[in-house]
């Protein structure tokens, strides 16, 4: 005969006069959360200890210890909803410590919900009320490899990696080549990934040329932060081109990171490369961005990072594209 599995049990409702009953668990784990996992957080970004905050660690393992509470103080009838519901009160909660790292968390919100959901379903499966229950043990030993990426350098996957984009302009190599020489003007990125998410963004660029040593300090959006009085925080980056190929039917340009406000905090952006070459009567474009990743796990920010820097290379490229357009009279006719 097949097992059937004990039906789940029945929570009294609350009592509408005491608040008693299903209520209470909610309002200890609420209360638990507050005034435990909360600063917990907070003080496990103040101090930082070696950079732990950007490890699989946090972004996998904090998931993890607020499903299991869920879990073992919550008396709901569905264990993976209330996880959810914790989780985004958690989050809106972290929000303001995070200051500029709010970027992140909008990045890796996908992940922390992932997790959440897949710990307390485990653990609802290995309590006995899931026939299939023994099955999900297999998620034990994958869950805790991935938590413990980051820590102490271990990676799945390679931290190098390089960012591309290109367009074709409707302009000679020598008007592409003026452009890249002169300061651009920015506009905001079509992408509508890079408009939802609240990356900072180039205001200016000071700095011209094409030759060795020449360099450029973009300027970005301000830092600011909800403390009290606080005043913004401008950031910039520094460049300086270390190789210059430059000729009538097209050219190269290498700029070495000399100083970087504004994304050392995501990634380890070491160069950026511009290359130009002649198509017929147009100009193909390209950007590359090459960095190193500094957040795990590799397999959900590799490729995150991976499509970021991909449509911020893209945008470079079109914001270069237009200026050489402009000084033609073009209007970016014709781009694939």
């Amino acid at each position: 005969m097949a097992h059937v599995p004990d039906p789940l049990p029945e929570y009294p409702a609350p009592d509408p006069e005491t608040g008693r009953g299903a209520s209470k668990a909610r309002w200890t784990l609420c209360g638990l959360l507050v005034l435990v996992a909360f600063p917990a957080l907070l003080f496990l970004r103040i101090a930082g200890y070696g950079g732990l905050d950007q490890t699989a660690l946090f972004y996998v393992g904090l998931p993890v210890v607020i499903a299991l509470s869920v879990v073992l103080l919550a008396r709901p009838k569905s264990a993976v909803g209330v996880a959810v519901a914790v989780t985004t009160v958690l989050l809106l909660l972290s929000g303001p410590l995070l200051g500029e790292g709010l970027v992140c968390l909008v990045i890796s919100a996908p992940l922390i919900y992932g997790v959440v959901a897949l710990v307390t379903w485990m653990c609802v499966s290995l309590s006995g009320r899931d026939p299939y229950g023994p099955h999900s043990f297999i998620a034990v030993p994958v869950l805790f490899v991935l938590t413990l990426e980051g820590v102490g350098g271990l990676s799945l996957l390679p931290r190098e990696n390089v960012g591309a984009g290109e367009v074709l302009v409707e302009a000679a190599p020598e008007r592409v080549a003026a452009a890249l020489a002169a300061p651009p003007e920015y506009e905001r990125p079509e992408a509508a990934f890079l408009r939802v998410v609240p990356f900072p963004e180039p205001v200016e660029a000071v700095g011209e040329g094409l030759a060795v040593g020449d360099t450029r300090l973009v300027h970005f959006t301000p830092r600011r932060s909800l403390a009290i009085g606080a005043e913004p925080t401008p950031r910039s980056l520094e460049l300086e081109i270390v190789e210059s190929e430059v000729a009538t039917d097209g050219g190269r340009v290498v700029f070495d990171v000399v100083d970087d406000t504004v994304l050392a905090r995501w990634m380890d952006l070491r160069r950026a490369t511009a290359t130009w070459t002649r198509e017929g009567d147009r100009t193909r474009l390209a950007w590359e961005f090459d960095y190193v990743r500094t957040y795990d796990p590799s397999w959900y920010f590799g490729p995150v990072q991976g499509y970021t820097t991909d449509l911020a290379a893209a945008y470079l490229a079109e914001t270069f594209a237009a200026e050489a357009e402009r000084s033609t009279g073009v209007e970016g006719v014709g781009r694939p």
